[in-house]
């Protein structure tokens, strides 16, 4: 079995390659992810990285290491440098898949999760925030055929009941997904996201 560490690795790589093509003059654009401005975006995408960092080094419970700050000019280096954190406290754990990460975001108690779930989550959402930005630029996002298996497998298991419209929630309730939809719009339309989306001309 993979990893789910490098399959994460593979989406935040990703993440990284679209978020260098970001200039300064598009961090007012509107995203997929209503009321939310790329600026919002790439903040909230970098706090979660600091985040699920501490919560990989044991200080996940610590509100501050989740203060979202909407990304500033330097937004696509504070993103870069975040993605190197997550990924290097993730390679710490060596083979210690059990250990406890504690996530206060998640709106269940205790919100505690064993580290190859909780990183799982973070696999996803790498994964639908790289398409969040990817569109929100007009350019294209494909999802690697080797991570199709393990996103879908883990995106479908997201519950799709009345956490979803509660306050904070990560998403929004699930859209119908076509028999004929690609591994990447059935992730997409079940956690939400419109696949055709495009920003405002």
């Amino acid at each position: 079995m993979t990893d789910i560490r490098d399959l994460n690795a593979r989406a935040v790589r990703d993440s990284m390659d679209i978020v260098r093509q970001v200039q300064v003059t598009d961090l007012g654009r509107p995203t997929p992810c209503e009321g939310w401005t790329l600026a919002d975006l790439l903040g909230h995408m970098t706090v979660q990285h600091h985040g699920f960092a501490a919560a990989s080094r044991g200080d996940g419970a610590d509100m501050k290491r989740w203060e979202f700050a909407p990304a500033g000019p330097d937004a696509v280096q504070q993103y870069l440098a975040a993605s190197e954190e997550v990924l290097a406290a993730y390679a710490e754990l060596g083979a210690d898949l059990d250990a406890v990460f504690d996530l206060p975001e998640f709106q269940i108690d205790p919100p505690r999760f064993p580290a190859r779930i909780a990183i799982g989550f973070h696999f996803i959402d790498y994964i639908v925030h790289a398409w969040d930005v990817a569109a929100t630029l007009g350019l294209p996002f494909e999802l690697r055929p080797e991570l199709e298996q393990d996103a879908l497998r883990i995106t479908l298991s997201v519950p799709n009941g009345d956490n979803r419209t509660a306050d904070g929630s990560a998403f929004v309730p699930a859209l119908e997904i076509p028999e004929d939809s690609s591994a990447l719009d059935q992730v997409l339309l079940h956690l939400g996201r419109t696949p055709g989306w495009r920003p405002i001309a």
